[in-house]
């Protein structure tokens, strides 16, 4: 079974946008991902509910800033979101091929 968490797909890109790099700001995610404030902040409370993102808030001088980034745990439940995805190809694949 896959992980419904990471399965929907916001989250999903979320998740790869966070996968590659330590960290990645707040406004610069949202624009990327071109996510309203009150959606990518309600994807990422659950990302965070889970233990799957860590969100740091801190000041930028005078401006607030909120740093998110991927914990071990979620960077262990993307890994094996992959490959139970990996195993259902594979699974699938001759079924698939053989249909006439």
């Amino acid at each position: 079974m896959v992980d419904r968490v990471i399965h929907e797909p916001a989250r999903l890109l979320i998740i790869t946008m966070l996968y590659p790099v330590a960290s990645m700001d707040f406004l610069r995610l949202r624009k990327v991902l071109e996510y309203t404030p009150g959606n990518l902040s309600s994807h990422l409370a659950k990302l965070e509910a889970v233990g799957y993102v860590a969100l740091e808030k801190k000041f930028k001088g005078k401006y607030p800033m909120t740093i998110c980034s991927l914990t071990r745990k979620g960077r262990a439940a993307i890994a094996d979101y992959a490959e139970r995805l990996k195993s259902l190809s594979n699974a699938t694949d001759g079924v698939i091929q053989n249909k006439p």
